[in-house]
């Protein structure tokens, strides 16, 4: 099946998030006065089905590698994330973060509460508080509801299509796509056309103002958000041609600038200070966004005249950069100096270790590593790393058993779950790892190959009553998800020799 392009999935977007387009400006009531977001959002649209639609269009990203996978990079994009929406209040909300990888300036929720920010925003947001106010005022989308909204705010008629639009999308989102689905997106996108652009300022200013909540009990700067703003109104420039990406979504008026520097002087808040993490994070992402053909060196020769006078995140970029041109035993000691002066850093820590394991000294990232899961128990970004280089110095036994360990606590992503997999074949565990594939396509939103990675689990030889109950009791669970028809259809499985059968 051909994979819709990344395009097709923005229209998308636009079409069931039409509460990104806003003009107006905002009003003054109070930002915990909110609305009653109750019956006809929820009558049209369900949490749960919003949340198989958002599935779908993050593994259309997915499929075509838009979605960064970096252990550090995830964790702190979500780990700022959660930080913000557990101010929402709303357990029945799922969330879940993401970097897209994409240098144009651009954030966005799906639904579901699915939210994407691309590398390129991050990198033009100048601290931790504007790129929080962006998460925030996306977090608001999600938490009132938007996009159920925009639905219900529709007429009968648009209603009637709307209806069968979604049913085409959860279809496809269910069996694994096809042509339910991409009927779907076609239908989405002349949905867009019919869109009220009065109901979608009404949602932005919204957004603007539970957001400036969201931010200011978290206790970052308020002023963030109006400060990002007022970056995207100098990058819109006079020229439509080079208006970033997130301005044609998400409209600055100088009458919303105003306003919510307004609303945001109205809020009594001490921020934190900001975390030594976003600015190791930015420089991870300035140099895993090098573009094809440049030298990642170039930009920390030029900032950089003497270590001495630079700032740690930059030397560590600095030490990325070298570890990106080939040079991992130059960058070696610089993240050797960076631990030694911060412990409490796991980037160092993570950064040593892979640096010291592309130089060739598996036996020191071992140890450097381990000693990182000691100081950093249950680590995401830190035990994937081990993880990884016990993988290549051989000890792939250890890296499933410390990979089960993590994630028996905290839910993988789908890549995760891949490399749990991958571990586990290597340690010999054939049928545990037919099993972690399942739960990858499940995570992935295709059910149908994750039946067919259950079915092959169960036939693997001598596997023990436990394994075979849990099997079981997974692929009944899949199969009664299923849609009728594609609950039918034959399963195709590998007999072995690289042919496929049909059970």
């Amino acid at each position: 099946m051909k994979i819709p392009s990344f395009s097709m999935f923005k229209a998308l977007l636009c079409a069931t998030v039409a509460s990104l387009v806003m003009v107006g400006g905002v009003s003054h009531a109070d930002p915990e006065d909110l609305p009653d977001i109750g019956s006809p959002a929820q009558a049209m649209l369900t949490l749960e089905e919003e949340y198989q639609i958002g599935r779908m269009i993050v593994r259309g990203l997915r499929d075509q590698d838009q979605i960064l996978e970096d252990p550090e990079v995830t964790e702190y994009i979500r780990s700022l994330g959660f930080k913000l929406s557990s101010q929402a209040h709303d357990g029945a909300q799922r969330f879940n973060f993401f970097m897209v990888r994409d240098n144009a300036i651009n954030a966005f929720a799906l639904p579901g509460g699915f939210i994407g920010v691309n590398t390129g925003l991050l990198l033009k947001t100048e601290d931790e508080s504007e790129l929080a106010g962006v998460l925030a005022h996306e977090i608001a989308h999600v938490t009132q509801r938007h996009i159920a909204r925009s639905i219900a705010a529709q007429s009968r008629s648009s209603l009637v299509s709307t209806a069968a639009m979604l049913a085409a999308i959860l279809v496809g989102a269910a069996a694994g796509g096809g042509d339910a689905a991409m009927a779907g997106v076609a239908a989405a996108q002349s949905l867009a056309i019919q869109q009220q652009i009065s109901f979608t300022r009404s949602n932005e200013t919204e957004a603007d103002r539970v957001g400036l909540g969201f931010l200011a009990r978290s206790g970052f700067d308020p002023n963030g958000m109006p400060r990002f703003f007022e970056t995207m109104s100098r990058l819109g420039g006079s020229s439509e041609l080079n208006i970033p990406e997130m301005l044609r979504t998400h409209p600055v008026s100088h009458t919303r600038i105003a306003e919510t520097k307004e609303r945001a002087a109205q809020l009594d808040v001490a921020p934190a200070p900001q975390s030594v993490s976003y600015a190791l994070t930015r420089e991870r992402l300035r140099v895993l966004s090098t573009p094809a053909g440049e030298d990642p060196r170039a930009y920390y020769a030029a900032t950089i005249n003497n270590e001495p006078d630079a700032t740690p995140a930059q030397v560590y970029g600095q030490g990325l950069a070298l570890m990106m041109a080939g040079q991992p035993a130059k960058a070696v000691p610089i993240f050797e100096r960076l631990r030694s002066a911060d412990p409490t850093m796991l980037q160092y820590h993570t950064a040593l270790g892979q640096a010291q394991l592309q130089a060739k000294d598996g036996k020191a990232s071992i140890q450097t590593l381990k000693r990182a899961t000691e100081l950093f128990p249950r680590n995401v970004a830190v035990t994937i790393r081990y993880a990884e280089t016990l993988m290549q110095t051989g000890d792939s036994k250890k890296a499933h058993e410390i990979l089960l360990d993590l994630f028996n606590t905290v839910p993988p992503t789908p890549e995760q779950a891949k490399l749990t997999a991958q571990a586990a074949n290597a340690a010999g565990d054939v049928a545990d790892s037919y099993y972690y594939m399942s739960e990858y396509h499940i995570m992935s939103g295709d059910l149908l190959l994750a039946v067919n990675q259950l079915q092959l689990a169960l036939a693997v030889p001598k596997i023990s009553e436990v394994q075979r109950a849990r099997f079981e009791a997974r692929l009944d669970e899949i199969q009664q998800a299923l849609p009728k028809r594609a609950a039918r259809r034959p399963i195709e499985a590998s007999n072995g020799d690289g042919r496929r059968r049909a059970n």
